[in-house]
């Protein structure tokens, strides 16, 4: 019910949601990423509409991989009707496979707090709920560090005008989405939502972090 005005609020880049009905077509194929290599690492993100941070980090270079789900609660095999009650304490995440030696953990931290207002508690733009928080998900003991490491540099520069309120916390489980939700943006590019709340986040995206991007 929030779809009609985030689009009408989303010509800001860190306004996003993905709730409403739209689905891709029932014939779209994604194509099936590559498997793991030896250099392979996970990061888990959530940042609001996870439509929108999957597009994003799908065209980062080295990013093997991306996936749209949920993680952060309680609730087993949660679908996407639970987590939108934000009664599950599970938060619209995606899981990033990506080569170690091709793109760094840093670089991916800087693309997740830029590209979503990381001030909001549970909230992005119109979209409101536990679910739609900022957090970042650690696998080890060194991921934990560079976050920590990389929010209090934000932090002390004062790249926004209010706290960070992003949480970081350790990775427990991640639940895959259904598959309507999985590479939605490239699925589904010319539907509204798409056009009007994701494209624009994308086109940021291709001019802050044009050198760190995949050709396409």
């Amino acid at each position: 019910m929030f779809r009609l005005a985030a689009s009408l609020a989303c010509l800001a880049f860190v306004l996003g949601g993905c709730d409403g009905p739209d689905r891709p077509k029932e014939s779209a194929v994604r194509p099936t990423p590559p498997p793991p290599t030896s250099n392979s690492k996970l990061a888990t993100f959530g940042g609001g509409c996870f439509w929108c941070v999957e597009a994003l980090f799908e065209r980062v270079a080295g990013v093997e991989s991306v996936e749209s789900g949920y993680s952060g609660g309680t609730a087993p095999n949660p679908t996407y009707r639970q987590v939108s009650t934000g009664e599950t304490g599970h938060a619209e995440a995606v899981q990033v496979r990506y080569d170690a030696t091709k793109v760094s953990y840093e670089t991916l931290l800087e693309i997740f707090w830029k590209t979503h207002d990381p001030t909001t508690p549970n909230q992005q733009g119109a979209d409101v709920g536990t679910q739609y928080r900022s957090v970042v998900f650690f696998h080890d003991a060194e991921q934990q560090r560079i976050a920590g490491e990389v929010k209090a540099a934000l932090t002390e520069a004062r790249v926004y005008p209010r706290p960070i309120v992003t949480e970081i916390v350790p990775f427990e489980r991640f639940w895959k989405a259904e598959a309507y939700h999985q590479g939605y943006y490239d699925l589904n590019a010319n539907q509204s939502y798409c056009q009007v709340v994701i494209a624009p986040k994308i086109e940021k995206l291709e001019k802050v972090f044009k050198d760190r991007l995949k050709k396409r």
